[in-house]
């Protein structure tokens, strides 16, 4: 990279450097501002040639420049001889004026360094185009090493030289005598100029009709500079002395050839011996070799070896060449043509602009763009040739690239485009643009289409004739997606709609409609909705077209994807307008058919979509309620998991009283006294951890929901009252025997259920009895209903529920003993204390000491026939009742009421849990108690 750029300041430096030193000083440069070496030509290639503007005008100018460095080498005679040949050509030419002569813009200007003098803009010399790059900028230009002449450049730039020398040997009365390729000059149009007139020879007599030219002889000792080019010169000029206008015909001749030859001439000849080779030419153009014309046309053949005869009156002349029928070929008659545009009135000019189009595609790009191109355009300062002009720039236009087009042809068709006279001139400009508005919109930039092109379409739009707006109705929509949406939804829509509104046209209401209609899907759906579909009810007409239009956009607007229409839309705006135009008197059947059809459709759709909405809310209203009936639900089960909480605490309460002895304190109704805590055994601390770990687990599963299930009738059955009392009088002995063990039966044969509803009887199922007794006879049930349950679980790990039902004691006659307040066991032992010791038994001597008599099994007996033991027996006296005593053998969790109860004391139950006795030594107190 950095070489590169090296390389380009080098040549940059360099260039100016050539620059400085060749125009430095000069009086040129005071007007003229002088740009990069280009090309280089005259006698010898010797001008150098640079590309300029015109200081006050910016006019574009080609500046030649002679540098006196190149013939420093001379003597100074020598040098004076080269400067006076190079000012003679100069001036010879700065007064002559002709399109086929190169026109001089600033005349020679003399320093001490350098001649220079200004032209018209060119491309470069003939010589450069066809090879000779001798004093040309390093590196070779591309676009003169790659140039290459088409065959229409090439006929009709010989016919231009020849239309030069016919100027100059018919009117000028002069031979130019060095007519060559370094002297043939292709401006920046591509048109042939001729120039370097060094060596011309204007006629002694030019008011006589034979013109006489004086030749003066060929001198070697002479600089090159100082002579003409010999490849070029007529065989007479040096053998013979004499010249006249045939002698540039000659060297028309072997330009003709070099130019289809690559550059290369008929002969080459020895400039030191320079006599003897056109002698031998001489010998060689009598006997023409067949291959020297091999690459030359056939068309021209012949008259090229007329041009190359050795006698100079065979060969045409200048006139007679312009016309041979090789240069009658359609695209140089036609740069002809438009060479002598500047001579034809406007009638003329529009019959050939009407049949240009034709011409223009068999054109080289090139040759359209150079030589057509700005003749073209020089017309619109003619406002009545525009409307010929203009399609034929606009065709050019389209074989442009964009930025030729920006550069070529956009800055020329600005006027155009703002031109509103005369009247008739500029519709037919309009309808012009509008056939070639997608052109314009895909390669004008968008700031000149906003500024240019978009405005000519909004005067079209309002503009008086009704063709034009149609035209430019039709037109639209084919460049729509060209038109940024700012300037469609601002600009161009209301136009449209008010040409809809305000015309008279029935034609243009409906283009305009059907525009809009093929427009909408450029537009955003918001303002379709909003703009344009109120805009429809705002229609007068009532004109079938017209309702066929209206019903077009509904339709458009109603299917098309982007778009849609909401359902409010539909029922609020849409339907109640559709539905009176559809029974308009002028529809025919068809028409109204149409119209039902899109109805139905639209009904068909606001259905569907208000019934999906509904049928949706419906669902959220039903999800939304059983979200409430599950919410409520769940709150129910928390709260019924509360309360069966409730005696899992309690009895985790009753737990640690059992385990500390601590009495009842809710039955109680005051706070006991702390007594000394019972330390346990790490196995049984580990078996109480797994007990709460389970009820714990319990806890968390959900809720159980018990399915009801209806009881059988019970069946009514005969009372066996001596069965009854037996088992009376044996639950009696239980309970009497069970002064001398545990109250409490081992936690692991209890039940793991406390808390029954009902008592169950192993013999007779569903039996409502309440410790035995009949609820008549005064005694109130126990404080614990049992629950039945596993009789091998452990009494903390129960898997029913756990609660304490206090019953409200009922009224206790006063000769029968109470026995509703029977204190709390002061605790449960573990199993494993079960085995030790027997305690001390004197508590029990207390209990039935001297002062109180013993009672004999005939007395009990006789206690056991009192009225209150009759009530066990059913009303009908056929049933009897088994104690719950006997059932579950489980004395001591019964709470019978110990008040004037003749035979417990409730001291009995209060002991310690370390004076309890074994079973066998408790029965053996019960035998001697009842004898």
């Amino acid at each position: 990279m950095e070489s590169m750029l090296n390389k380009l300041k080098s040549t940059v430096t360099k260039v100016t450097a050539d620059v400085t030193s060749a125009v430095m000083g000069n009086p040129v440069t005071r007007e003229f501002d002088v740009g990069k070496h280009i090309a280089s030509g005259g006698n010898g290639l010797a001008w150098k040639i640079f590309n300029g503007f015109k200081k006050s005008t910016k006019q574009e100018v080609a500046v030649f420049v002679f540098d006196k460095k190149i013939i420093d080498k001379y003597q100074k005679y020598e040098k004076d001889q080269i400067i006076d040949s190079l000012k003679r050509g100069v001036q010879q030419l700065t007064r002559l004026r002709h399109p086929r002569l190169l026109t001089v813009q600033h005349p020679l200007e003399e320093s001490r360094d350098c001649l220079a003098f200004c032209t018209e803009p060119i491309f470069a010399s003939l010589a450069n185009v066809l090879g000779s790059w001798d004093n040309l900028p390093s590196p070779i230009p591309p676009d003169i090493r790659d140039h290459k002449l088409y065959d229409v450049e090439t006929k009709y730039g010989l016919l231009q030289v020849s239309e030069g020398l016919s100027f100059l040997h018919s009117s000028v009365k002069m031979i130019h005598a060095n007519l060559t390729p370094e002297n043939i000059i292709l401006n920046k149009s591509g048109a042939w100029k001729i120039m370097g007139f060094d060596f011309c020879n204007p006629s002694l007599n030019p008011s006589e009709q034979e013109p006489k030219f004086v030749c003066k002889e060929w001198d070697p000792n002479l600089p090159p500079l100082c002579l003409p080019n010999p490849e070029y010169l007529a065989p007479e000029y040096i053998l013979s002395v004499s010249c006249d206008p045939a002698s540039d015909m000659y060297s028309l001749g072997v330009i003709i050839h070099a130019v289809f030859n690559k550059g290369k001439t008929i002969f080459e000849v020895n400039k030191h011996d320079i006599y003897k080779s056109f002698s031998r030419q001489l010998d060689q153009l009598s006997r023409l070799n067949p291959n020297v014309l091999a690459n030359i046309p056939e068309e021209v053949q012949e008259h090229l070896k007329l041009l190359l005869n050795v006698t100079p009156a065979v060969r045409p002349d200048a006139d007679q060449m312009t016309k041979i029928p090789f240069f009658d070929d359609v695209g140089a008659v036609t740069l002809q043509y438009f060479d002598s545009l500047f001579q034809r009135d406007n009638l003329q000019k529009s019959q050939f602009f009407k049949g240009l189009p034709k011409v223009l595609p068999k054109l080289p790009k090139r040759v359209v763009v150079q030589r057509i191109l700005p003749s073209l355009t020089s017309e619109f300062v003619n406002p009545d040739m525009v409307p010929f002009v203009l399609p034929n720039v606009l065709l050019i236009a389209e074989e442009c690239t964009k930025e030729e087009y920006v550069k070529l042809i956009l800055p020329d068709l600005g006027p155009v485009f703002r031109q509103q006279e005369p009247v008739q001139v500029c519709l037919l400009i309009l309808l012009i643009f509008l056939q070639k508005m997608d052109l314009l919109l895909t390669k004008t930039p968008p700031d000149e289409i906003k500024n240019s092109v978009l405005p000519m379409v909004y005067r079209a739009l309002e503009a008086p004739s009704i063709q034009i707006q149609e035209l430019c109705l039709n037109i639209i929509p084919t460049f729509a997606n060209l038109i940024d949406y700012p300037s469609m939804k601002n600009s161009l829509i209301p136009r449209i709609k008010n040409a809809c509104l305000q015309t008279s046209s029935l034609a243009v209401r409906v283009n305009s409609l059907v525009c809009l209609g093929k427009i909408l899907e450029y537009l955003d759906k918001w303002y379709v909705l909003d703009e344009l579909l109120p805009f429809l009810q705002q229609i007068p007409s009532r004109e079938p077209a017209v309702l066929m239009g209206i019903l077009g956009i509904y339709k458009c607007t109603f299917t098309h994807k982007k778009l849609g229409v909401t359902k409010e839309q539909l029922a609020g705006k849409v339907l109640p307008h559709l539905i009176p135009l559809s029974i308009d008197n002028n529809l025919n059947l068809n028409q109204f058919n149409s119209f039902m059809s899109v109805i139905k459709e639209m009904l068909n759709k606001l259905e569907a979509e208000h019934k999906t909405k509904l049928e949706q809310l419906h669902i959220m209203q039903e999800q939304q309620k059983s979200l409430d009936i599950t919410n409520q639900l769940q709150l129910s089960s928390e709260q019924a998991n509360k309360m069966s909480n409730q005696p899992d605490k309690v009895f985790s309460d009753m737990g640690q009283d059992f385990l500390t002895g601590l009495p009842d304190k809710q039955e109680n109704g005051r706070v006991p006294k702390p007594q000394a805590k019972v330390s346990l055994t790490l196995e049984e601390k580990q078996k109480l951890a797994r007990e709460q770990e389970q009820v714990q687990k319990m806890k968390s599963q959900p809720p159980l929901n018990p399915n009801p299930v209806t009881p059988a009738p019970a069946v009514k059955q005969t009372k066996d009252l001596t069965k009854t009392l037996m088992e009376n009088m044996s639950s009696l002995n239980s309970l009497s025997g069970g002064s001398s063990k545990s109250r409490f039966p081992p936690a692991t044969n209890m039940p793991s259920n406390i808390g029954f509803q009902a008592p169950i009887d192993n013999m007779s199922a569903n039996r409502n009895v309440q410790n035995g007794l009949n609820s008549n006879s005064g005694i109130h049930s126990t404080g614990f209903n049992m629950g039945l349950g596993n009789q091998n679980q452990n009494f903390f790990s129960g898997t029913g529920s756990v609660g304490i039902n206090k019953m409200t004691p009922m009224a206790t006659p006063a000769n029968v003993p109470n026995f509703n307040a029977l204190s709390s066991p002061p605790g449960m032992l573990p199993q494993s204390q079960q085995n030790k010791p027997t305690a001390d038994l004197s508590p029990l001597d207390q209990l039935f000491g001297p002062q109180k008599p013993k009672v004999s099994m005939n007395q009990m007996s006789q206690q056991m026939q009192s009225p209150w033991i009759n009530q066990f027996t059913s009303p009908q006296g056929s049933q009897t009742v088994s104690s719950p005593v006997t059932q579950t053998g489980m004395m001591g969790q019964t709470g019978f009421g110990t008040q004037s109860n003749p035979f417990f004391n409730p001291q009995s139950f209060a002991q310690p849990a370390n004076t309890m006795k074994s079973s066998t030594s408790a029965s053996n107190d019960l035998k001697d108690l009842f004898g």
